[in-house]
């Protein structure tokens, strides 16, 4: 594959916030791009950018190539996929439209190439440009001087948080020791991982420290915020919760009574033993639960690293006029072109050292260019097919998804299957109902009884559904789940539903069982 061949898959596969930082490396290191301001003259024609032409009889020919590369070059870049550079004596030719002084229109180019007027989805090219924010996006004229300040400092560790107390009391060298090493031997969940004979050998031997010492700084710490902290199995650490609780707390003596003795039965949720064992009545027995269920079995979770992800939307989808409209994110494609002003500067027949480097800055520029626009129309083509067959989830849900494979999208965008798996990986959709991965909308499919297909996401929100209107008293076992499916002439076996079920993360029905 050419240079320019391999730009091109490259930025293709880019998810929105590897492609800004793509784009700003390249802005920093071509001198002959610039980023086109809002403010800025000619803006719609700097935004839409067209190469120079290649000259295909100079193509080379990459007998190397694998095969999936070449699907790949096929697809992607049409003729032009074994590139071509410019005359060695000659500058690039003239363009207009890369020097941002006409207007270009790609929104017939767009829909005569790839979509056509018959398709019951829009998407327009013009309509990127928008300078309108995204819904719920954050607002930089809203914020304040500290934002990124504030944004970027790191939460304070649970390690951190209990020394700042520690520093609060008054303890001996001994005991200060002593917490310290307590401290140390958390883990993330605030569960301590050292039994008091470990810490007592980890200690210098010189202070001779005995273990009702080393328990009496594991009670301080234990009651430290938040409450619960350096417990060392589940039991301990609710039982320190609810005893810190004001003693006229309804129902606290008994929820300590059925941690401190039945937590097992608790675990089992078997609320027959456990009304038989405390001599509660069922309305009772509920409302001890409810408080143990008000514990935070975790107590250092809330201290751990952050690691929320951030997700910029490649294409937005939307309903106008009843009609679905898909356009791109204006993030995913920003203004750039090639500056006129260093263009210019190219002279023929000039083959100093200086021109070369003008020269070749200005062919990687132009490549650049025809690389992004050759992903955002790629893009934009599959998120507009898929919103066209997945037509029925955006109207009435997941249980109106159907069945689709990367093959399908293939065939109707003319593009090979790797192209479509790099243009929907990491690819985010924004639509009313949320925002969706674009390999979201692809699954498989389930027979039914009729000869029909089912998508296995349709399934999947039946059983979601199935289970959120189930008796919590009796809750449906994954046969049960299969055969009421079978009666909507939907056919899935138990194994398919228990694997079902633990994608969506909903416990098995003997876990599910609760007290009305």
């Amino acid at each position: 594959m050419t240079p320019q061949l391999q730009q091109a898959i490259r930025l293709l596969q880019l998810s929105t916030v590897d492609l800004e930082q793509e784009i700003q490396d390249a802005l920093d290191s071509n001198l002959m791009l610039e980023e086109v301001g809002p403010d800025d003259d000619n803006v719609e024609e700097s935004t839409s950018l067209d190469p120079p032409e290649v000259d295909n009889d100079s193509a080379g020919d990459d007998s190397g190539a694998a095969e999936t590369a070449e699907a790949d070059a096929s697809d992607y870049t049409g003729d032009d996929a074994d590139g071509a550079d410019f005359d060695d004596d000659l500058p690039p030719p003239s363009n207009p439209e890369i020097d941002g002084e006409v207007e270009l229109d790609t929104h017939d180019q767009l829909s005569s190439d790839s979509i056509g007027e018959e398709l019951p989805v829009d998407s327009v090219w013009e309509d990127v440009w928008d300078d309108a924010p995204l819904p719920g996006t954050y607002n930089e004229a809203d914020d304040d001087e500290n934002y990124l300040d504030t944004r970027n400092s790191a939460a304070p560790s649970l390690q951190s948080h209990l020394e700042e107390q520690l520093n609060l009391l008054s303890l001996s060298q001994s005991d200060e020791l002593i917490a310290l090493t307590i401290i140390d031997g958390l883990d993330q969940d605030g569960v301590l991982t050292l039994t008091l004979e470990e810490i007592q050998q980890s200690l210098p031997e010189e202070f001779e420290i005995e273990l009702d010492e080393i328990e009496a700084v594991l009670h301080l710490i234990q009651h430290l915020d938040p409450v619960g902290v350096a417990a060392r199995d589940l039991k301990e650490c609710m039982l320190i919760q609810l005893r810190q609780l004001p003693t006229g707390t309804p129902w606290r003596d008994q929820a300590i009574e059925v941690v401190a003795k039945h937590l097992a039965c608790l675990a089992n949720r078997d609320y027959a033993q456990l009304l038989r064992k405390t001599r509660l009545k069922e309305h009772e027995l509920k409302d001890v639960i409810g408080l143990i269920q008000s514990l935070n079995p975790r107590p250092g979770a809330e201290f751990g690293p952050d690691s929320t992800e951030y997700i910029e939307p490649d294409v937005i989808v939307s309903k106008q006029n009843d009609r679905w409209v898909v356009e791109l994110n204006p993030r995913s494609a920003p203004r750039i072109r090639v500056n006129p002003e260093y263009a210019s500067l190219v002279k023929r027949a000039d083959n100093s050292s200086d021109n070369t480097y003008l020269k070749n800055h200005l062919q990687e520029a132009r490549w650049f260019i025809k690389s992004l626009q050759q992903r955002n129309d790629t893009l934009l083509k599959v998120a507009t097919k898929i919103v066209e067959f997945q037509r029925g989830f955006f109207e009435y849900g997941e249980q109106a998804m159907k069945p689709l494979v990367l093959h399908d999208i293939a065939k109707e965008v003319e593009l090979h299957e790797s192209t479509i798996s790099r243009v929907t990986t990491q690819k985010y959709m924004h639509t009313p109902a949320g925002v969706f991965e674009l390999k979201y909308f692809f699954s498989s499919h389930v027979s039914t009884h009729t000869g029909g297909e089912v998508s296995s996401t349709a399934i999947r929100a039946l059983i979601k559904q199935l289970v959120s209107d189930e008796n919590p008293r009796k809750p449906l076992s994954d046969s049960k789940i299969a055969s009421l499916l079978a009666e909507q002439n939907i056919k899935v076996a138990r194994r398919t539903i228990a694997k079902y079920r633990e994608s969506l993360l909903i416990p098995p029905s003997n876990e599910r069982k609760q007290l009305v």
